[in-house]
């Protein structure tokens, strides 16, 4: 009997995971990141090993709107789509530190910038690979 549903495993393990993903998000042509927060480079960028903090962050603050993998739950950005990872460090850092109240984000400007720039180094280990999109 095992054998039978072999096959079918991982279907059943990825099936859930796209019900989950917010497929309809769309993009808020409205949310504009200023030039020079776009250009803003990451301070901790060559500091990789500090993404793991940034994922705590990421899960005390943002999963239950975008996911623990970033999916995006209810109206929030599936944070692995390419229009999300296209952005710069300084465009995410910029919307993580304002939010969008127009869309439900909250400003998390209550962070030190130190951990809202953590947040961005996780927010780029979250990209999907060739194999899972």
């Amino acid at each position: 009997m095992i054998r039978l549903w072999t096959p079918f495993l991982p279907m059943l393990l990825i099936v859930p995971m796209a019900v989950a993903q917010n497929q309809n998000y769309q993009r808020d042509p409205s949310w504009r990141v200023p030039t020079e927060a776009i250009e803003k480079a990451n301070p901790l960028a060559e500091r990789p090993e500090l993404a793991a903090g940034g994922k705590k962050l990421f899960t005390r603050n943002c999963v239950e709107c975008h996911g623990k993998s970033g999916e995006g739950l209810k109206k929030a950005a599936d944070l692995q789509l390419p229009v999300v990872q296209g952005q710069s460090d300084g465009a995410l850092f910029w919307k993580i530190t304002n939010g969008n109240p127009d869309r439900g984000m909250p400003s998390f400007s209550r962070l030190p910038e130190l951990q809202r720039w953590q947040i961005v180094l996780y927010l780029r280990s979250l990209r999907r690979t060739e194999s899972s999109q």
